[in-house]
C-alpha cells in the first residue's frame, strides 16, 4: 500500500513583525482621522443647502482649515483637482456627496 503524503502545517503569524503598528498609535491616528471628519461635515453642512441643487450627487472635497472646497462630478476629477492644488503639503482633505446624507451608497 502507498503512503499518503503527510499534510504540511500552516504556519500562522505576520511576515514581517518588525513593522507592526502599536495599538496606541492605530488609536491615535483613528481620532485624529475622526476629528478631521467631524471638522469637515460642519463645513460640508454649511455649503450644502446652497451648492445641491445645481450639482447634485456631485463629490466635494473640503480642506477644514481654510474651508476651501473642489467639486467635480467625478471622484476621479475631485482627486486629481485636490492633487493639482495641494501638491507639496500635507493637506487633509475630506470627501463628501452633494446629497441628502453626504455619503455615496449604503453599507
Amino acid at each position: 500500500m502507498t503512503s499518503l503524503p503527510q499534510k504540511r502545517q500552516a504556519r500562522r503569524g505576520r511576515i514581517f513583525p518588525e513593522y507592526t503598528i502599536p495599538p496606541e498609535e492605530l488609536a491615535r491616528r483613528r481620532a485624529k482621522r475622526i476629528e478631521l471628519g467631524k471638522r469637515c461635515r460642519v463645513i460640508f453642512e454649511r455649503l450644502r443647502p446652497e451648492l445641491i441643487e445645481q450639482y447634485y450627487n456631485w463629490f466635494i472635497a473640503i480642506e477644514p482649515d481654510s474651508g476651501d472646497y473642489l467639486i467635480d462630478p467625478k471622484l476621479d476629477g475631485v482627486l486629481q483637482k485636490g492633487q493639482e492644488r495641494y501638491v507639496n503639503t500635507d493637506v487633509k482633505l475630506t470627501i463628501f456627496r452633494l446629497n441628502e446624507t453626504g455619503t455615496c451608497g449604503t453599507i
